[in-house]
């Protein structure tokens, strides 16, 4: 046996010497047919991130036929006038790319990644997909009967269950957001090719739509790329959809969705903020980040290990539609999940925690280790061409401007505890949250009642 008193170990590496790093700053132009694009060279990143960004929000549907943008942006990838369903996605395969989608409030979103050698190719089929796609009777029936199979699987999810009662809570009928995103068994039914096709020719056009670009570009001519592919999209010109302004009712209460025998209590507590166009927007993710953002927050320390009442709890600012003139909003919400016999004092002591947070403030090392969390892992982050040309896109659909993420880490360091205590209290007062929790009404509702958090109404879970 080689006796370790004389072995000769190789040196310990020591580590360097951070290097400035800054969120990538993009190069703005457009095309001949109105289509913004936005490139971002990224040397080295050889899987290049294509996100093309369509004018199509939620609230554009038309009435009874909620889904119909999600129906869409899943066609896009099911045939256009060259390619057949089967095709389109073999010639996909062979270029090694991926192709997703989906619709949301601001608009459709569709997302390409693909080798930078076979970029040329596979913007090919993206224009193709978005120039001429194909809306088959038989495809968008297949779409339609797959989307309706999956309703059910999203209501037996409890997290799932969750949000959809508190959006509806939350906002007014009337309001799209009110409505799950993907629509309802008795909107998607109703959905047909014609519908679908109806949707695409009224709001998906160049002239309203953006292209972002990331990757490792060395060698390729983008501008004349793109003019052979996306720049071969016609479409009228038109100008952007105005941005609805955001109402919400958050006066505190409590509902309880109904489910006999459920050994957890999923927790959806929230409320609508400002967008990221507010000042207080840096302050607010600091804080909330401080409150719920990670094991070391104040939830988790209470409730995970303290009380043992939950695997984890965490705060999170969400933006559902941005708008410049302040009309937009954020979901600010708590998410979480408890044995059942400890709902109520999971709650108690959660409440608890944000009294506690009001009073006393966040502490300069709470508020030190979020900063660290926060801003020295962005490189780790945005290792990708996708998370940068997701987080561009993201910038593209709230109205902000192009250095707004770089910004941002910077606002955050120059951000004092004192700041972030302010903006965390204003984001969760304990008396204008609304609560959702999906569970056994009849073991979680009497102990909820007795916290005097608002009014408790049980719903069924169907």
């Amino acid at each position: 046996m080689t006796d370790l008193a004389t072995m000769e170990f190789h040196p310990r590496p020591q580590a360097g010497e951070p290097k400035p790093w800054a969120f990538p700053a993009p190069e703005r132009g457009a095309l001949d047919n109105g289509l913004t694009v936005l490139r971002c060279h990224r040397p080295g990143q050889q899987v290049v991130a294509v996100e093309v960004l369509l004018d199509a929000p939620l609230d554009a549907e038309p009435a009874g036929l909620d889904g119909v943008a999600t129906i869409m942006a899943r066609a896009f990838a099911e045939g256009t006038d060259k390619h057949s369903a089967e095709d389109f996605a073999a010639e996909l395969e062979r270029c090694g790319a991926t192709l997703d989608m989906h619709a949301d409030h601001p608009g459709v979103r569709v997302s390409l990644e693909v080798p930078a050698s076979r970029l040329p190719k596979a913007l090919g089929l993206l224009a193709d997909a978005l120039r001429a796609p194909a809306f088959a009777e038989d495809e968008v029936s297949r779409l339609v009967r797959n989307r309706l199979d999956e309703i059910p699987h999203e209501l037996a999810n409890p997290a799932r269950r969750a949000a959809k009662e508190l959006y509806k809570e939350l906002f007014p009928a009337n309001s799209r957001m009110a409505r799950p995103r993907q629509g309802t068994e008795e909107t998607v039914e109703k959905i047909d090719a014609a519908a679908v096709r109806a949707f695409y020719d009224r709001h998906v056009r160049p002239a309203t739509s953006t292209a972002v670009v990331v990757g490792d570009l060395t060698g390729v001519d983008l501008d004349a790329l793109l003019a052979e592919t996306l720049g071969a999209w016609k479409g009228s010109p038109a100008a952007p959809r105005p941005v609805p302004a955001v109402s919400s009712d958050d006066t505190g209460r409590v509902v309880i969705v109904d489910r006999p025998g459920s050994v957890q209590t999923q927790l959806l507590i929230g409320r609508t903020g400002p967008d990221r166009h507010d000042r207080v927007w840096p302050a607010q993710v600091l804080g909330t980040y401080c409150l719920g953002g990670t094991l070391t927050s104040r939830l988790d320390k209470v409730l995970r290990e303290e009380k043992g009442y939950t695997y984890g709890v965490r705060a999170f600012g969400q933006v559902l539609r941005s708008a410049p003139d302040g009309s937009g909003a954020a979901l600010l919400a708590v998410s979480g999940s408890v044995d059942t016999p400890n709902t109520g004092p999971a709650l108690q002591d959660l409440w608890q925690v944000l009294r506690t947070l009001a009073e006393g403030g966040l502490t300069d090392a709470e508020r030190d280790t979020a900063v660290q969390n926060l801003v020295g892992v962005a490189p780790l982050k945005y290792e990708t061409a996708a998370a940068v040309a997701g987080t561009l896109a993201d910038q593209v659909e709230q109205h902000l401007p192009d250095d707004f993420q770089a910004t941002l880490y910077q606002q955050l360091v120059a951000t004092g505890t004192v700041e972030a205590t302010a903006a965390v209290v204003n984001a969760f007062p304990v008396d204008r949250l609304v609560t959702v929790l999906v569970g056994d009404a009849a073991q979680i509702a009497g102990p909820v009642r007795e916290l005097g958090i608002g009014e408790v109404t049980v719903v069924s879970a169907e």
